[in-house]
């Protein structure tokens, strides 16, 4: 259980020790900061690790970007194009360890679960402290295009009540094709295809602050585009749900 103090506590500090509540609130800001700079460092240090080896997949800007921000959406999307999967970046940049990413774990587990249980038609998988869920884009899009069709709504309807069941959540949903036609193309109608995701998961609820979407063409593959079955594996939209900044704060401060 996370700890919480109680109102009652909080007036009487605030009443007899006034100086004492802001130095709390300074030492709290101070403790949230640094539970930054370490998600920071670590995953740096990820970077590091996982670019030792294809350091030369990574232009210069890239690399750049990488040693100096370190976090977040940079470190996701180096990771990404390292790894190839734009969605499991996101979930890598976001990452806390130790104590806290144990709580936020459990708390994925949890919806993965739920989530397997409640959606026909997609994979769910827990990674790291994460999730992704695929949706293959034959369910949801009609050949060619970025209209959701009225059945794969009723997916994504069970899959917006979960993530308003869990609103210290953020959310990338990433579009992909496979290689046929030409690769503008392709690219223009994987962001299409993202942004009707997420446009629909915000009608039902999502504050847009949590969604972002973008599209990947047919620069991921996870099959061969040589074979049909191989390039309909390759057309699909992947959700990845991990925890927002806010809730990584609370639970890093939490577990000092």
């Amino acid at each position: 259980m996370l700890h919480a103090y109680s109102l009652s506590q909080n007036q009487s500090v605030n009443t007899v020790f006034g100086r004492s509540v802001i130095m709390n609130s300074q030492r709290t800001n101070f403790v949230a900061q640094g539970s930054r700079v370490r998600r920071k460092v670590t995953s740096l240090f990820l970077v590091l690790a996982l670019t030792a080896g294809g350091c030369a997949n990574l232009s210069k800007t890239e690399k750049g970007a990488a040693a100096g921000a370190g976090a977040g959406a940079v470190v996701g999307g180096v990771i990404g194009k390292v790894a190839g999967s734009t969605a499991k970046g996101a979930i890598a940049g976001a990452i806390v360890g130790g104590a806290a990413g144990a709580i936020i774990g459990r708390q994925m587990d949890k919806q993965a679960a739920e989530l397997d249980r409640d959606l026909e038609n997609a994979d769910v998988q827990r990674i790291g402290e994460g999730i992704v869920v695929t949706f293959d884009s034959g369910v949801l899009f009609d050949f060619d295009s970025a209209t959701l069709r009225s059945a794969s709504r009723e997916n994504l309807r069970d899959l917006a009540e979960s993530l308003n069941g869990y609103d210290n959540t953020e959310v990338l949903a990433v579009g992909h094709t496979d290689d046929v036609g030409a690769n503008d193309y392709n690219l223009d109608l994987s962001q299409r295809r993202a942004r009707a995701a997420t446009a629909y998961l915000m009608d039902l609820g999502l504050r847009p602050s949590r969604v972002k979407a973008v599209g990947k063409g047919e620069t991921e593959p996870i099959a061969t585009n040589e074979t049909e079955a191989g390039r309909q594996q390759n057309r699909r939209v992947e959700i990845a749900i991990y925890a927002d900044e806010d809730y990584r704060d609370e639970v890093s401060a939490q577990n000092q």
